[in-house]
């Protein structure tokens, strides 16, 4: 993945109706490690890593870099959310008569959550927040999301946001379902 572009980052922090999407604290190292380190969560994304690995590697303050929102739920870091620049040479593209064309810096959109903030809605309301946020920075640019099709979670979610289904291919040795989302028709975002 490669960063978004000109942008001014960090945003100001974004509130939703119970969340709060912003750039990552010193506070947030513990949850970041739970997060990589869980099964639940690596189920779809490679497995966990191990702790100790991680204890040496992640940084003081991690996940500081454009594009990655902390998702964080009455002062705690519950997952994060990310809009980066898919590498054009792994498959999926915006448009399947394109080639590796049709996904060349296409922004994508991905998320974590830690598993006791599964099934409370949260994956949503920030995802649908930051798209909200990218609409406005890049208007007009539709974004990606690729998940594997038996993480029935995560293909609800895209679902749920707006992704309409572009193809379905084989990576990572699983089969990965693509979509694709654009801002002329997203809802708004509530603020508070």
């Amino acid at each position: 993945m490669t960063e978004l572009g000109p942008v001014t980052w960090p945003p100001a922090p974004i509130r939703t109706e119970r969340l709060v999407l912003r750039e990552s604290e010193a506070r947030d190292r513990a949850a970041f490690i739970e997060l990589f380190a869980s099964s639940e969560v690596g189920a779809y994304l490679g497995g966990p890593r191990p702790l100790d690995e991680l204890e040496r590697a992640v940084p003081q303050v991690p996940g500081r870099r454009p594009g990655l929102f902390v998702i964080d739920l009455d002062g705690a870091m519950i997952g994060t959310t990310t809009l980066d620049r898919r590498d054009a040479e792994r498959p999926g593209h915006v448009r399947p008569d394109a080639g590796a064309a049709g996904a060349a810096g296409a922004a994508e959109l991905g998320y974590m959550f830690l598993p006791q903030a599964w099934g409370h809605g949260y994956a949503t309301e920030a995802c649908t927040a930051a798209l909200s946020w990218f609409g406005d920075a890049y208007p007009g640019e539709p974004v990606v999301l690729c998940t594997q099709t038996a993480n029935d979670r995560s293909v609800r979610v895209a679902a749920k946001l707006g992704f309409t289904e572009v193809e379905r291919f084989e990576e990572f040795g699983a089969e990965q379902w693509f979509g694709v989302w654009s801002p002329a028709g997203r809802p708004a975002t509530p603020r508070v």
